[in-house]
Formats: structure tokens, C-alpha cells, sequence
């Protein structure tokens, strides 16, 4: 077994489906919080100048939906075949789309320009979680196969930081997507990781 450390903000955002899939999983890894002031020194160590980074033995990698998918082929998250897998991937990519349009708004510091994206997120955020919802509906109460996968780990991993983001409980007014939040997190593995988690610590 490879050792593993998960190195990330002291947040749970994009890290945060990563440790989903590692405690589901049972694999044991380090997970390295570090603090927001080392975040200038470290970046030039990280391999694109970002986080999260997972090391494999030692070995760096980035992009936090292609470890997600390492990880969820070795514990049967990945989908029954190659249909299944490509919609995991549609799937997880439609999910970081809805996030890149809240992030877009939440990260402008132009007041004016920010009034302008959070307008346009206002229309685009129901869009997607109507759509989002629906495909829940239809697949038996999961986003893929009627079964648990890393695209449903991925939604609800990231959930807490869209809602960070947004100001509100984005899922409140869609019952598929808030029944789903349930299930993930009544998981056995991803409820006493959630107990036991550190606290987030976005910045003020």
C-alpha cells in the first residue's frame, strides 16, 4: 500500500471529496493542513503552484477530480463499465462547472464586476442544481447507476464550500440533492470523519 499525504488549506473546499473517498475507503492518509501565511513559501513547491496536491510515496500530483478518480478505482466508486465511467466524469465536471460560476463572483474583489457575476450566478446556480436534480431522480436516487459513486462523494464533499461561498444552503430548495446530501453523510465512514474533522477555517 502507498503512503499517502493530502496536502491543502485549512478548508475543506476542493480537498474535501479527497477525504471523502480515503475515509470510505478505509485508507489510511496524512492529512496536512497548512496554515495561510506558509501558503507563499510552499507554492513553489506544489507542482503547478497549486493545491490540493496528494503524494503518492513521495511523488507529487495535482488536480483535486483526478485524484478523486485514482482513488475511486480502488475502491469500486469508478462505475461498473466505460458508459458509467464517462458519465461519472460528465458528471463530476458539470458539478466543478457549477462551482467555477460560484467561485467567479465570490473571488472578485471589483465591487462593481462582483455585482455583475453574483447576478449572473443567481440565474446560472438554479440551472444547474435543477439539472443536477433531475439526473438524481432519474438514477434512483444517486447521480449515476442507481449506486453510490465518486461523482455523489465529490457533490457532497464539496457542498459545505458552495454553501461557504453562496451564503446560503444551495440544496434547500431541491429534494433529490438534499436527500442525497443525507445518504452520503449517513454513510458510516463519512459520518465519523465528519465528527471527527478538523474545523474549517475559511478566511474572513
Amino acid at each position: 500500500m502507498p503512503s499517502y499525504k493530502l496536502i491543502y488549506f485549512p478548508i475543506t473546499a476542493l480537498a474535501e471529496p479527497i477525504r471523502f473517498l480515503f475515509n470510505y475507503a478505509g485508507i489510511e492518509f496524512v492529512d496536512e493542513r497548512f496554515d495561510r501565511k506558509d501558503w507563499p513559501k510552499l507554492k513553489p513547491t506544489m507542482p503547478f503552484g497549486k493545491v490540493p496536491v496528494l503524494e503518492v510515496d513521495g511523488k507529487k500530483i495535482d488536480q483535486s477530480a483526478a485524484i478523486c478518480r485514482y482513488l475511486a478505482k480502488q475502491c469500486g466508486l469508478a462505475g461498473k463499465n466505460d458508459w458509467e465511467s464517462l458519465e461519472i466524469d460528465a458528471t463530476v465536471d458539470t458539478i466543478h462547472d457549477l462551482r467555477a460560476n460560484i467561485a467567479r463572483f465570490f473571488y472578485e474583489s471589483n465591487e462593481q464586476a462582483k455585482e455583475e457575476k453574483l447576478k449572473a450566478a443567481k440565474e446560472t446556480v438554479p440551472y444547474y442544481l435543477e439539472r443536477l436534480d433531475a439526473q438524481v431522480k432519474k438514477n434512483g436516487g444517486y447521480f449515476v447507476g442507481g449506486t453510490l459513486t465518486w461523482a455523489d462523494l465529490t457533490f457532497v464533499g464539496l457542498l459545505d464550500y458552495l454553501n461557504h461561498m453562496m451564503n446560503e444552503d444551495i440544496v434547500e430548495k431541491y429534494e433529490n440533492l438534499k436527500q442525497l446530501q443525507k445518504k452520503v453523510e449517513e454513510l458510516p465512514a463519512i459520518k465519523s470523519w465528519i465528527e471527527k474533522r478538523p474545523p474549517t477555517i475559511y478566511p474572513n
